[in-house]
């Protein structure tokens, strides 16, 4: 087993002067029909669309969605826009035309899937979004009426209270509680809280 990587030197460095108004603004991902992915995001998850900009030049359109008050959104496409860009952890939706069209799931999702690759398994390396609630059990009892794909129900695996979901292109997204980790005797697909697996590498599957 490897040795735990001391990080004191880390939580005490000193964030240099010319990064401090720096943000966390997006992660980008491609997806394959963005009506599909925008209704998820929208009305699954609850984020908000911030801006979208169309680049038919190019051959495709960017879909910018986070959480934060609607009300603070504003009208104007030049006001979202410098909006957007201060507004952190936005998730950018990328959609190349065209892509709707093809049969199947098309992108790979860092967790090594075969999707975009030739031959055998890649080592995974991106592994997923993540969103925090206040009832992980409740909120994955919600997706499951909605008909999300969960690929780790609360109980599921070797960690308890946290689960993972999968978008309409197989990105996964975690969920976690807004605080500590809790528990409940059930969960959504009826596991209880001592059953599931082990932990597992979602890079090697």
């Amino acid at each position: 087993m490897a040795e735990p990587l001391d990080v004191s030197e880390f939580y005490s460095a000193t964030q240099p002067e010319a990064t401090k108004k720096y943000i966390m603004q997006q992660v980008m991902v491609r997806v394959k029909d963005p009506k599909v992915s925008l209704d998820f995001y929208i009305r699954k998850l609850g984020f908000h669309l911030i801006l979208h900009r169309n680049f038919p030049q190019y051959g495709f359109s960017v879909y910018f969605v986070a959480y934060c008050p609607k009300e603070q959104i504003p009208v104007s496409q030049e006001d979202r826009w410098n909006f957007c860009m201060t507004c952190p952890a936005c998730v950018e939706l990328t959609w190349n035309y065209g892509s709707e069209k093809e049969a199947g799931m098309l992108y790979n999702t860092g967790n090594s899937d075969t999707t975009g690759v030739t031959g055998e398994k890649v080592r995974g390396g991106f592994g997923h979004l993540g969103i925090t609630v206040p009832d992980v059990y409740a909120a994955c009892q919600r997706f499951k009426e909605l008909g999300v794909a969960i690929h780790k129900s609360p109980n599921g695996g070797g960690m308890k209270g946290l689960a993972f979901i999968k978008d309409p292109d197989g990105y996964l997204i975690e969920v976690l509680p807004h605080g500590p980790l809790v528990t409940q005797p059930f969960d959504c697909n009826g596991v209880a809280v001592d059953g599931g697996e082990g932990y597992k590498d979602n890079s090697k599957l």
